[in-house]
């Protein structure tokens, strides 16, 4: 492939403050991207709306990935749950903000678990804060859980991984409870559940846009899940970032 050819994928890091700040991008995710034909690069949480402007004019995609939790307080979403470990609060402020502002330019953006529940967050939703007390009869959904989820008919996901239950690998003990009705007006649906009925993917279901989240980490597929699914919805995100690419450059 003509690495011309390839969307720049922005790759939403974590940010580690332990002793010092590092960013770190799991291998996984960009290994991921690259395999789907993007080109994966780090995306380091800079405040600003300069470099978020800036972000958008460099970007073909976005990929928000997966970390701790979040300081639901700091985002009117309820009290912090004990159980709870957020990030830092200038990585949290900036991954709202720019989410925000992918969501007003209609960039592609793909959502990864702690990147679905930003989704979910920042368009006015709320969340499980401890699976195992809101809802404790749901499986275990910590250390590589593998489970079916299901897209729903009709959605972009579905039309990504088809409507056949799969497996997937989860790694996470929050989870999105309801989407804004806000939100809702704007065009997000819930897109997936697993076979428990837990909210497993979201979208806007506007049909200019390619915004998808999913609590599950498909790129995590050599842990046991489904590799085909898996890696048809990194196809699709790069697909519509390509599209993105394409339409921009024949404008100039």
């Amino acid at each position: 492939m003509d690495p011309r050819s390839r969307p720049l994928i922005a790759i939403d890091g974590e940010l580690c403050t332990d002793g010092k700040s590092e960013l770190r991008l799991r291998q996984s995710y960009a290994r991921a991207v690259w395999k789907a034909g993007g080109m994966p690069v780090a995306l380091p949480p800079l405040p600003g709306s300069e470099f978020a402007a800036a972000v958008l004019e460099f970007a073909d995609g976005v990929l928000f990935s997966g970390g701790d939790d979040f300081n639901t307080e700091a985002l009117g979403a309820g009290p912090v749950h004990p159980a709870a470990k957020p990030v830092p609060a200038e990585k949290q402020a900036f991954d709202v903000d720019l989410a925000r502002t992918l969501l007003d330019a209609n960039l592609p953006v793909l959502g990864i678990c702690y990147g679905m529940q930003l989704l979910a967050l920042a368009t006015g939703g709320t969340l499980h804060q401890h699976l195992p007390e809101n809802l404790p009869g749901a499986r275990e959904h910590r250390g590589g859980t593998l489970h079916p989820v299901t897209a729903l008919p009709g959605s972009k996901l579905a039309t990504a991984v088809g409507v056949d239950p799969f497996m997937v690998v989860s790694r996470h003990h929050q989870a999105v409870a309801a989407l804004s009705a806000d939100a809702e007006r704007d065009g997000w649906v819930v897109s997936a559940r697993d076979d428990q009925g837990l909210i497993e993917g979201i979208e806007r279901s506007t049909p200019d846009s390619f915004v998808v989240g999913v609590q599950w980490h498909p790129e995590l597929h050599d842990e046991g899940g489904d590799r085909e699914h898996n890696e048809a919805l990194f196809h699709a995100f790069v697909a519509a970032a390509r599209e993105r690419r394409t339409h921009l450059l024949g404008s100039r």
